[in-house]
């Protein structure tokens, strides 16, 4: 197994509890079955599978985040869609994602963009990363350059190709 330097954090257990509810856009959840497989799961993270009760949410992490912290991220708060599960579930599995070793989904090839923030919620800079074949150490390297700036408290990691949420990276 791969080892991680960082803690990829899913979406939390409470705030999935509301989102199972009334997203953050206020509309009411729609469960439905998938039948094609791979939406990635922000509650667990990892792909779905055929079969599975799922949802597609609006999700504003940051605001959320700004909650707990009294951050006041102003125009940088931002909401978009993520896949959870329709009903609670485990989380993720002990150990690391469920689709291999490492970050949750580091398929290579694919792009990533790693948002940083301030501890007012404020963009702090990011980075474009282009996935490799070792995904771990990419992700190591580029989550060790962010947290080198003592000002960043908090990391979102996006799929370029739609914008999407996929996990957040706390410093310590």
């Amino acid at each position: 197994m791969t080892e991680t330097l960082f803690t990829a954090r899913p979406i939390e257990a409470a705030a999935l509890k509301q989102l199972r509810d009334t997203d953050d856009a206020g509309r009411a959840c729609a469960p439905y079955t998938d039948t094609e497989s791979g939406a990635p799961l922000r509650c667990c993270l990892r792909p779905s599978a055929i079969g599975e009760s799922i949802a597609l949410v609006s999700y504003a992490p940051l605001r959320r985040w700004a909650a707990q912290t009294w951050a006041k991220p102003g125009a940088y708060d931002e909401q978009g869609p993520v896949f959870i599960h329709a009903e609670e579930c485990e989380g993720p599995a002990e150990g690391g994602p469920a689709e291999g070793d490492g970050y949750p989904f580091a398929r290579p090839g694919a792009l990533r963009t790693l948002r940083r923030y301030d501890a007012e919620g404020r963009i702090a800079g990011g980075r474009l990363l282009d996935i490799p074949e070792a995904a771990t150490e990419a992700f190591d390297g580029a989550l060790r350059e962010a947290f080198a700036d003592p000002e960043v408290v908090l990391v979102h990691v996006r799929a370029v190709e739609y914008g999407c949420f996929l996990f957040e990276v706390r410093r310590g």
